[in-house]
């Protein structure tokens, strides 16, 4: 499954996830509820103003794309939305309680390590510890149907490397983490019990770069055309 999303797409689609799982009262949410989320000054990075206009153009964007639902409740004169991208009837991407949490946050935040991860999913589902975490994380980068989030490069001077989603068009970081991950030689001492698998996975990452590398060159030969 391949999904591209925009910044802002991305920002409205973690805000109808995270409402949906956090205030299911108020679920699904009208056009000023949903701005309001998007510009929200907790739980958010980087923080937006976004203006109504701004979320509706995104909102039909995604409609379109049959990402989100225009559902309104019996006698309201307002419409009201509903995300499609994971956890529906309609989505062929399903999630455990966890999984979803850990991308809503990557969706709303931005890169992050599994020590933030796990303090700020939290408040979606609980997590005993950092070994559920990094669990998580690793069952989102080994979906059979395609990762849905990737281990960046350790950055110099820190201690915990970051993890991000890959919903969306990836940036020259991820495109060099992901090239030295498929490039890396595998230890001496995994050869022999898993030489099979590291193959495997080697030869997946070398196609998922390739794939993205298109993507990133497109997008840059759309900014050059505009």
């Amino acid at each position: 499954m391949t999904i591209e999303l925009s910044a802002l797409e991305c920002r409205v689609l973690g805000c109808l996830i995270e409402k949906q799982v956090t205030t299911p009262e108020q679920y699904p949410l009208s056009l000023n509820a949903l701005q309001n989320a998007c510009n929200q000054k907790s739980n958010r990075d980087p923080v937006m103003e976004l203006a109504e206009s701004q979320v509706q153009a995104v909102v039909d964007a995604l409609i379109k794309r049959h990402l989100i639902l225009e559902r309104s409740g019996f006698g309201s004169r307002v419409p009201k939305y509903q995300q499609r991208l994971c956890n529906t009837e309609f989505s062929s991407l399903q999630l455990s309680d966890r999984e979803r949490a850990v991308l809503c946050e990557l969706l709303l935040r931005g890169p992050q390590t599994s020590g933030e991860l796990r303090a700020r999913a939290g408040r979606m589902t609980a997590f005993a510890d950092a070994t559920e975490v990094e669990n998580t994380l690793e069952a989102l980068r080994q979906r059979a149907s395609g990762a849905l989030v990737h281990r960046l490069a350790r950055e110099p001077g820190r201690r915990e490397v970051r993890f991000a989603h890959l919903l969306s068009p990836i940036s020259a970081e991820t495109a060099a983490s992901l090239a030295a991950e498929a490039a890396a030689p595998p230890a001496a001492g995994a050869i022999a019990s898993a030489a099979g698998s590291l193959a495997e996975r080697v030869a997946s990452l070398e196609r998922e770069v390739a794939r993205l590398a298109q993507q990133l060159e497109a997008l840059n030969q759309q900014q050059r055309a505009g």
